[in-house]
């Protein structure tokens, strides 16, 4: 059970992604301090972009840092549905190690995630921090309702990452994933969720309520974390 959510409440998203990109770099360089080192997770999507912004322009040993997705689109590197491509773009010149999740060369979205899972293996773990965005739908990285559903809530807690296959599939980005594990990030030394607009705000409050119970990923994902989750919102 979630032992506390704190709602960080913005006048707009560039001050929210100021605040957010500062708690990031708070994180990095304590990580740093103690281990030499810091593992991250990023979300994709639009939303996240100004916080990338804000922290590329931090004074961080960013050589020190490795970043991963928290999820990826099975798509090529440079596609415009790519995270890890958007990631890449904020962080790759300031000298980051940033891990794509997904190989070109699986056949399929099945292997693609065990390809990630393997890759993962290799990390230091657990991340110093996971950044999550959540969806109008409750989902987030890509836990999606589907045939996977079960799999990416319940499987394996030594599982890192797998292929999923949302249904039905978004729109906006019609393809199967590879996602980290509920257990991948509820492991993570730190979580935090960054999201606009009133209506993701109900989804997750929602979630928060319903806990194991909820329909939406985010609650079923919350009620197996352990440690303070920080809620960043702006309208």
């Amino acid at each position: 059970m979630t032992t506390e959510i704190e709602w960080w409440d913005y006048d707009d998203a560039d001050e929210m992604a100021a605040a957010v990109a500062g708690d990031i770099g708070f994180i990095i360089e304590s990580a740093i301090d103690a281990r030499g080192a810091a593992v991250i997770a990023l979300a994709g999507g639009k939303t996240p972009l100004p916080i990338y912004e804000h922290m590329a322009r931090a004074k961080i040993d960013w050589k020190r840092v490795t970043i991963i997705p928290g999820d990826e689109r099975i798509v090529p590197l440079g596609d415009p549905l790519s995270n890890v491509t958007a990631i890449g773009k904020a962080f790759l010149p300031k000298g980051a190690r940033v891990i794509p999740l997904v190989s070109a060369t699986a056949p399929d979205y099945k292997a693609a995630g065990r390809a990630a899972d393997a890759l993962l293996q290799d990390i230091h773990w657990p991340l110093d921090l996971c950044l999550l965005g959540v969806g109008g739908d409750g989902h987030a990285a890509s836990i999606f309702p589907g045939p996977d559903f079960d799999e990416a809530l319940n499987g394996p807690r030594e599982r890192r990452a797998l292929g999923v296959m949302p249904d039905p599939l978004p729109p906006e980005a019609p393809v199967a994933r590879v996602t980290l594990s509920k257990a991948a990030i509820a492991s993570a030394r730190a979580l935090m969720i960054a999201v606009t607009g009133d209506a993701k705000r109900r989804v997750i409050e929602d979630a928060v309520k319903e806990g194991q119970s909820s329909p939406y990923p985010i609650g079923r994902i919350l009620a197996d974390v352990e440690l303070p989750v920080d809620i960043h919102w702006a309208p």
